[in-house]
C-alpha cells in the first residue's frame, strides 16, 4: 500500500523536525518563536494523528497484533528507561510508543466488536468520540469540567488523567488517541475491503514509502543522533 508508506513516512520526517526544534528550545534554550504558534503546535497533533492513525490501518494487514504490540510496548518501556537514566529533562513516562503498543495489543480483544460496524460509520464515529475526549488529559470533555478526583491519582496517566506534578516528554494516553487509532483500523478495513481507488495502491514517492517501512528504526534513533548533533554543535 505505496500511499499509506508514503503518509508515515511524511509522517515520521515531520516528527524529526519537530524534535529537533523541541531539543534546541527546551534543551539548548534557544530562542524560536514561531515553534509554540498554535499553527505549529496543530500541525504537530495533525501529524502525530496521522501516523496513530496510519498505524490503526496497519493492524487489518499484520499476521499478528499481539506480537506486534508486545514489541511496541517493550521498545516504549525501554525508551522510558533509557530517558530516565540518561536525560531525566527528556523523560518519557507514556509516548507514543507506549499507546500504539497499549492499542495493538487491544485490538484483537475488539476486532470482533468492531468488525459488526460498517467502516462508514466507524471512522467518523471514532472521529467524533476523539474530538469530545481530546481535552480529557486537561482535566475537561468539550467545555464540561470533569471530577479532579480522577486526576488526584498517579496510577491514571496512561489512560489520560494525569496528576499534579506529572511530566512526560512525550505523552500520548489512551484517551483520546485510542479513538484515532480504532478510526485508521476502521480505514483498514475499507482498504481491505477493495473500496479504496486503485491509485492508493500505486507508488509516488518512493523515497517517502522506504522511510515509511522503517519507521520504528528512524523513531527510535533519530533523538540520539539529533541530540548527539546538537551537543557537538553547542560544546
Amino acid at each position: 500500500m505505496h500511499l499509506i508508506d508514503e503518509a508515515r513516512g511524511l509522517a515520521i520526517v515531520l516528527m524529526v523536525i519537530y524534535h529537533t526544534f523541541y531539543d534546541l528550545v527546551v534543551l539548548w534554550g534557544v530562542s524560536i518563536p514561531v515553534f509554540s504558534t498554535p499553527l505549529v503546535q496543530g500541525l504537530v497533533v495533525f501529524f502525530a494523528g496521522l501516523f496513530i492513525f496510519i498505524s490503526g490501518t496497519a493492524c487489518c494487514f499484520s499476521r499478528s497484533n499481539w506480537k506486534r504490540g508486545a514489541i511496541c510496548l517493550g521498545l516504549g518501556m525501554g525508551l522510558t528507561l533509557v530517558t530516565w537514566l540518561f536525560l531525566p529533562e527528556s523523560f518519557i513516562r507514556f509516548g507514543i510508543l507506549h499507546l500504539l503498543g497499549c492499542c495493538m495489543l487491544l485490538y484483537p480483544l475488539l476486532e470482533p466488536l468492531l468488525r459488526r460496524i460498517p467502516p462508514w460509520a466507524g471512522i467518523p464515529a471514532c472521529l467524533l468520540l476523539w474530538a469530545l475526549a481530546c481535552r480529557i488529559p486537561e482535566g475537561y470533555c468539550l467545555s464540561l469540567e470533569l471530577p479532579r478526583a480522577l486526576y488526584q491519582t498517579h496510577w491514571l496517566f496512561w489512560l489520560g488523567f494525569p496528576g499534579n506534578g506529572f511530566f512526560s516528554a512525550d505523552y500520548f494516553p489512551m484517551l483520546p488517541w485510542l479513538f484515532c487509532f480504532l478510526a485508521g483500523a476502521f480505514f483498514g478495513r475499507s482498504v481491505q475491503e477493495g473500496r479504496m481507488p486503485p491509485w492508493i495502491r500505486k507508488p509516488h514517492c518512493p523515497p517517502l514509502a522506504f522511510i515509511g517501512r522503517h519507521t520504528m528504526i528512524i523513531y527510535l534513533l533519530h533523538q540520539p543522533i539529533v541530540y548527539s548533533i546538537l551537543w557537538i554543535a553547542f560544546r
